[in-house]
């Protein structure tokens, strides 16, 4: 079963990518985050018609989360248990069982500054999130997409440039370590090209040639699930040309 997640930054924009990328990766489940668009207004009927049935959380915002999937979904859930809003819940995280695989797609919240109120709800998200999946990390449960935090130091290009700033301070790594307390396990890709897998790129001064890049675009996954990966790698290559995203797909290949 190969599974992937990708923040598409507008599932509109880029839907000659995705479809493109849909057909050429033969994967079962793909989540996908930062949608920009309403569920009504998703484009499901193109999706469908490569296989994949879709369960979509998207309410026409800057976020919005869906999963989709060719081998079944069912029991659908929007949102987290006990949800913080800013000021009211947003459009971040579905849930769905596709096959043998329960996979949530997350979208969690930029944080924009240090001390800033949304830095505030960004860690009461996570820890919102580390809450609903802890009491099902003894089933076959993965939980992927834009966390919005570099692990460790390793997993940014230069982390004297982001000194003082969000996606590298302790809270936020510590909060997403949560998820590893709670019992689940990180799946670590590997890079196609370079040493460090990132998965995102600013578009802003050539930092995706220059290879400036973040990864924040995480997968994590109960032992059960863990154990099974035979494969997982960063697809740089979804990152080239125009019109792309400016993050690339998180692939991993299980054996459940």
């Amino acid at each position: 079963m190969r599974f992937a997640t990708w923040n598409v930054n507008s599932v509109k924009a880029r839907l000659p990518k995705l479809l493109t990328w849909l057909e050429a990766n033969d994967c079962d489940v793909v989540c996908l985050q930062e949608l920009k668009t309403t569920d009504a207004e998703f484009p499901a009927a193109e999706v469908k018609a490569l296989g994949y049935e879709v369960a979509t959380h998207a309410d026409g915002r800057w976020n919005g989360v869906a999963v989709l999937s060719r081998v079944g979904i069912a029991d659908v859930v929007r949102g987290l248990d006990g949800e913080p809003g800013f000021p009211e819940p947003e459009a971040r995280a579905v849930a769905a069982t596709c096959g043998p695989l329960r996979v949530w797609s997350v979208y969690v919240p930029n944080g924009r500054e240090v001390g800033h109120d949304h830095y505030r709800y960004k860690l009461e998200w996570l820890a919102a999130l580390r809450a609903t999946v802890a009491p099902h990390t003894g089933e076959p449960i993965a939980v992927a997409g834009d966390f919005n935090v570099a692990p460790t130091d390793a997993d940014v290009w230069d982390i004297a440039a982001f000194e003082g700033a969000t996606h590298v301070t302790e809270a936020e790594r510590a909060a997403v370590a949560g998820l590893t307390e709670a019992g689940l396990r990180e799946v670590m890709p590997r890079a196609l090209k370079y040493d460090t897998p990132y998965t995102y790129w600013d578009y802003r001064q050539l930092a995706f040639p220059k290879n400036m890049g973040m990864r924040i675009d995480l997968v994590f996954a109960s032992p059960q699930v863990a154990e099974t990966v035979t494969d997982a790698y960063v697809d740089r290559e979804a990152r080239k040309g125009k019109g792309t995203s400016d993050h690339a797909p998180v692939v991993v290949d299980i054996n459940l």
